[in-house]
């Protein structure tokens, strides 16, 4: 069965037809017989996964030239032609037509599961060939003649006097024709590697990215945002800033914290220890390694093994902390607790260690040295409802300070069918998530059920903040658990001296301090609030006569304990005020002459570019009024 689909031309069919569009042109102008495998359409384009001979790899210059082609294809006017078929003929078409082999591993399996193959086509007029593919590999031309002499043959009213410029197995909507589609609704992106079904023991493809919008304002407002992006790209700023090191000798996903980036980081767990003493929680240590018979008991041994660091000594095997929670838990187990008692609340901001593929690791994003800011806390089913409240509270006053609290939500991260990936009983699982659904009203969290998403041990509350670009974050999150108190047989004693099992509710704010500084990095741009800015005061002396003075404006701030410095280097005047305004310091005071007669400062504000002039003592304790309100 034959049929030109009528789809209306919406953003989703409109990026499916692009990326076959960009299929034909890189077959067309690279090489003809690149193995071509998935072609999602993705939140901000399309993508297409190749594999290149060794002797065509693909090039910077090539994607000018993908683009280009591919404004060309639209101009020929190219139909959408879709073909129904049968399984006898998919096979044929995907083993001797098309001749691509993960294709055939994708129609097997597609066909496996009894669904009807279909395939989409693009076509020329045949008498136009020699005109309009002129400019093309002359493998391409070779290979789709074959292509369209059996086409032709097989399915003689559809393409009798057309030139096949196109084949590919799909099923989603496309547009009508090529000439449905502006050139200027898709710019040819980047290239990234790709392992074959995401398994990195299969080969490894280049995946080729696309953006693609409904008009030509939405695509030029996404470049731009891409571009605020890259300037805003935390492993660059951090460079420049000095904030921390990746050292090839230590190790990829290892970062190195500099002086300046711990400064923040003290600042970040000062915060969260404040709130955490507010609500209660006790502070414990725990070390980096223990024996594998602890998580083989919690079960993480089982379900993480290929990402557990291991450690063999002597006879015994340990291994590198990759969670604290275990650990935890072995704390609560040597106390005994009433129901009065309940609840109890740990707090540790400890390292932890997962091998993550190398290929994932990115800048503070994606590290293998994980700073926790972990919590555990161990309560009564009735108390529940309570105690996500409280994390709730610490949350968004957390968030809130640093202005990103505004447009959120919380994912409910609920199980799906396939029980072998989850601890417990029905029952137990049922229980979990009925009481954070109970607790995610009771609070007026604005959250949605996610299936897939929960936790092996329970279900969680997953918080996804906005940071100033719009991106979605996931930080803080919140899990219920009635598994691992079974597995490790924790105990209280109830009002009836019987025993009973706590709950576990697990819960992180910030997440990793590594990942969330990452992310603060890009959310401003570098220009940190005074509170967490490194170095929140430089003074510069318009000349060598007036250091003096400087020293004792200096001294002003320091003995509030704010952290201010002077610029006493060799650079000229100009270049100092440049040096600071690239190290985006908040404030710059210069002090001469004037200044020093009236124990005053001239300020220049990095973030506002404002500049004005104060007395000295009276702008020190604004700029203690700032930083104590953590004022942004």
């Amino acid at each position: 069965m034959c049929n030109h689909d009528n789809h209306p031309s919406n953003l989703h069919s409109l990026r499916h037809s692009l990326s076959h569009i960009m299929a034909q042109a890189v077959q067309r102008i690279h090489q003809a017989d690149a193995e071509i495998a998935i072609w999602p359409a993705i939140d901000n384009g399309f993508y297409y996964d190749f594999v290149f001979s060794p002797d065509h790899p693909l090039t910077e210059e090539d994607l000018h030239k993908i683009q280009d082609m591919m404004t060309k294809i639209i101009k020929e006017n190219q139909p959408f032609t879709r073909l129904d078929v049968s399984d006898e003929e998919s096979k044929f078409i995907v083993e001797k037509i098309l001749k691509q082999k993960y294709k055939a591993e994708l129609r097997d399996e597609f066909a496996s599961n009894g669904e009807t193959i279909s395939f989409y086509l693009n076509s020329i007029p045949e008498a136009a060939k020699d005109a309009l593919l002129a400019w093309s590999n002359p493998d391409y031309i070779e290979y789709y003649e074959s292509v369209s002499q059996y086409f032709q043959e097989k399915y003689k009213s559809e393409f009798e006097g057309r030139f096949i410029t196109f084949l590919d197995m799909c099923e989603w909507p496309h547009v009508e024709s090529t000439k449905d589609i502006e050139s200027w609704t898709f710019k040819v992106a980047k290239t990234a590697g790709a392992y074959w079904r995401w398994d990195s023991k299969n080969v490894m493809m280049t995946r080729i990215y696309a953006y693609a919008f409904e008009t030509k304002d939405e695509l030029k407002d996404y470049l731009n945002f891409i571009q605020e992006a890259k300037k805003r790209d935390h492993r660059i700023l951090g460079q420049k800033l000095k904030l921390f090191t990746i050292s090839p000798l230590i190790g990829a996903g290892l970062p190195l914290m500099q002086p300046k980036w711990m400064t923040m980081r003290k600042e970040v767990e000062d915060f969260l220890r404040e709130l955490h003493e507010q609500k209660w929680y006790l502070r414990v240590w725990t070390p980096h390694i223990a024996k594998i018979d602890l998580y083989q008991t919690s079960w993480h041994a089982a379900k993480f093994g290929d990402e557990l660091f291991r450690v063999k000594w002597k006879e015994e095997e340990f291994i590198m902390k990759p969670m604290n929670c275990p650990h935890h838990m072995q704390i609560f187990a040597d106390n005994q607790f009433s129901y009065r008692d309940m609840p109890v609340r740990y707090f540790e901001p400890a390292t932890v260690y997962r091998d993550e593929k190398t290929g994932q690791l990115s800048g503070l994003t994606r590290v293998r040295s994980i700073t926790q800011d972990d919590g555990h806390l161990f309560c009564r089913v009735d108390q529940i409802k309570d105690e996500v409240k409280a994390i709730t509270d610490i949350i968004k006053q957390f968030f809130w300070t640093l202005w990103m609290l505004g447009d959120y939500w919380v994912s409910l991260s609920v199980r799906w069918d396939d029980k072998s990936k989850y601890l417990g009983s029905d029952e137990v699982r049922n229980i979990a998530e009925a009481s954070l659904e109970e607790a995610a009203k009771a609070n007026d969290l604005p959250y949605k059920r996610v299936e897939w998403e929960a936790a092996f041990y329970g279900p969680k509350l997953d918080f996804m903040f906005k940071d100033a670009l719009g991106r979605e974050r996931q930080l803080s999150t919140i899990q219920c658990d009635f598994n691992l108190p079974e597995r490790f047989q924790l105990e209280y004693t109830d009002q009836h001296w019987e025993k009973q099992r706590p709950v576990v509710i697990h819960r992180a704010i910030a997440g990793s301090f590594e990942r969330f500084l990452g992310i603060m990095i890009e959310h401003f741009a570098g220009a940190f609030p005074l509170r967490l800015a490194p170095e929140q005061v430089r003074i510069i002396p318009v000349a060598d006569a007036f250091l003096p003075y400087a020293h004792q404006v200096e001294a002003e701030f320091k003995k509030l304990h704010l952290r201010a410095s002077v610029d006493d280097g060799n650079d000229s005047f100009s270049k100092k005020i440049r040096n600071g305004e690239l190290e985006k310091v908040p404030y710059l005071l210069i002090v001469w002459e004037k200044e020093e007669k009236a124990d005053s400062v001239s300020i220049r504000e990095f973030k506002t570019k404002e500049q004005s002039e104060s007395g000295l003592l009276d702008f020190v304790q604004k700029v203690k009024v700032i930083r104590d309100e953590r004022r942004l």
